[in-house]
């Protein structure tokens, strides 16, 4: 599975400006409405608080994945977001959260959504990595970014 060929330009953010997670929520599920890729961003928001609620998807290293399972979803969909000041993610290590990557799938496909979380632990154990996505200015960038590391 490659990142690159499951996110566009729309569904990045490179300057995200949610402060606490239901807001971050939100602004990364708009992301997917905004591209047409979900209707319904309510139910979208509830799945992903609710999976918050059993563990926190701060996982480390400055890195949440909040995912959670949609029935309008085919497959996996990603958005990923850049906080330039950094959210208070109640994250496992304590650290703030810098880079997001919200992850919906479809219900019943457990095959993507694992993949999906695979790829990404990859990429984000490549020295540097997460780094070099918070210095991207633009999505173009954060895409290229991906891209050198597939």
């Amino acid at each position: 599975m490659k990142l690159s060929e499951i996110l566009n330009p729309g569904l990045i953010s490179v300057d995200l400006q949610s402060t606490e997670k239901p807001e971050l929520f939100e602004e990364m599920v708009q992301l997917f409405v905004d591209e047409n890729l979900i209707s319904d961003a309510d139910k979208a928001v509830d799945v992903l608080l609710e999976r918050e609620r059993q563990m926190s998807t701060g996982v480390s290293l400055n890195l949440a994945l909040p995912h959670g399972k949609l029935e309008e979803v085919h497959d996996v969909i990603m958005a990923l977001g850049i906080s330039r000041k950094g959210i208070d993610y109640d994250s496992l290590d304590g650290e703030p959260v810098y880079v997001v990557i919200a992850i919906l799938s479809e219900a019943g496909n457990p095959e993507a959504h694992i993949g999906a979380l695979v790829e990404i632990s990859r990429l984000f154990s490549i020295h540097g990595f997460l780094n070099r996505i918070r210095a991207a200015e633009t999505p173009e960038q954060v895409l290229d970014i991906i891209r050198s590391e597939e």
